[in-house]
């Protein structure tokens, strides 16, 4: 949580950070500024003592919205420093940080550095702060950094903004659900009130106007179809027609609109019945995940619970990345992850980490599966939990894990 970051500065030996980037969605600097919608401006933090966010003179209005200290880039001189560097941008910045760094007491120390930016104007400039400012040791962190150990456990405002979108997001998978059993059958396809095929990008249109409408955006869901659905991170093909019979996997994971917090959810479908082998499949994977839910516990090692799925997938007669590491179908990717203003957040529920714990504010999936794309399935249910302040872990997904979607328009 935010309210960690001194801790974890203290942990890293670090004096100060900043968090920096350009016009792109940066998540650092998003969950420190509270959301607040800049696309430039930076944000300096002495350990100890309070954020300082640096905007733009433009975006001085957004930036308070914060509720951080706000100082524009003109109040600082960047501009005076600018004309002294004869308009060498890189080089002005690395003067006014070092301005910025003197206003807030820092003279010299360890100061990490987050954000996002074009890749090589980040190289130029962490190698000229490095070259130019020496007083300062600049620090970069390849794992678990500290902006990450921060959004590891969510506080109490960002628990219901995520408690907020799941709702939103299950209201939008009921209306799907309800859209598909209403069409009517003719052969093998599925067709709408004017008898015309309905396709996958037919119901993914659905899909996103009706997550806009709740102030949700879709962030490239997955509705993948038969063999499609036997790759785990295939999208699915607009222009494939609907098929009874056929397996579905419908992951969904939308955000926030123009960026925040996500719920991740994936149900498996079979719209009017569902084949032995799918109906089979689909019983291994379920529990799976009821076992993976039981393996959870409050500082019990989160490895436990994926190797809990792969020992029920192995005595099942499929393949894991445990037992086969090649392996390109049965349970081949981890069981869970972190969600928050990322998709993909720690904590890893993975045999390959060691090292996380399950503690209370994580809020993650369970999301075992099962994947024979030349059979013609694939199979995923996937929740999203939270681990409340009691310890318990509660889904934020209550959706039905019907596999089978019966067809009331042949009624």
């Amino acid at each position: 949580m935010k309210a960690d970051l001194d801790r974890l500065m203290l942990d890293r030996e670090l004096d100060a950070f900043v968090v920096t980037g350009g016009e792109e969605f940066n998540t650092a600097r998003y969950y420190l500024s509270n959301g607040a919608n800049i696309t430039h401006g930076s944000i300096f933090k002495v350990r100890d003592k309070p954020p300082l966010l640096v905007c733009n003179r433009m975006e001085l209005e957004e930036a308070a919205k914060s509720g951080l200290d706000v100082m524009t880039d003109v109040e600082l001189g960047y501009y005076d420093r600018l004309k002294e560097a004869e308009s060498d941008g890189l080089q002005a910045t690395v003067l006014h940080w070092a301005d910025v760094f003197k206003r807030l007491g820092l003279e010299a120390g360890r100061v990490g550095l987050y954000g996002t930016w074009q890749v090589n104007r980040t190289i130029a400039l962490y190698q000229l702060l490095c070259a130019e400012l020496k007083s300062y040791e600049f620090v970069t962190e390849a794992k678990a950094n500290l902006i990450e150990a921060a959004m590891l456990t969510k506080d109490a405002e960002e628990i219901r903004r995520l408690k907020s979108v799941a709702r939103r997001t299950n209201e939008v998978m009921e209306i799907a659900w309800n859209f598909i059993a209403e069409l009517c059958a003719e052969g093998e396809f599925l067709l709408d009130e004017d008898e015309r095929r309905v396709t996958i990008g037919a119901v993914k249109d659905l899909v996103r106007r009706e997550l806009m409408a709740r102030g949700l955006e879709d962030t490239n869901m997955i509705f993948a179809q038969g063999r499609d659905a036997g790759f785990p991170h295939s999208r699915g093909e607009a222009e494939m027609p609907l098929q009874i019979g056929q397996a579905i996997v419908f992951d969904l994971f939308p955000r926030e609109l123009g960026g925040g917090y996500h719920h991740d959810m994936t149900r498996t479908w079979c719209i009017g019945y569902a084949p032995p082998e799918v109906q089979k499949a689909y019983d291994t994977v379920m529990e799976a995940f009821d076992i993976s839910v039981e393996a959870f516990g409050i500082n019990k090692p989160t490895h436990l619970a994926q190797e809990a799925a792969q020992d029920h997938f192995e005595a099942a007669g499929h393949r894991t990345t445990r037992s086969d590491p090649r392996a390109m179908d049965g349970y081949i990717h981890t069981l869970g992850h972190g969600v928050g203003i990322d998709i993909h957040e720690a904590p890893s529920i993975s045999h390959l980490n060691q090292d996380d714990v399950f503690q209370i504010g994580n809020v993650l999936t369970i999301e075992p599966g099962l994947y024979y794309p030349e059979r013609g399935y694939g199979v995923r249910i996937e929740d999203l939990f939270v681990v409340e302040e009691g310890g318990e872990l509660v889904s934020l997904t209550p959706f039905r894990k019907d596999l089978v979607i019966p067809l009331s328009g042949d009624e």
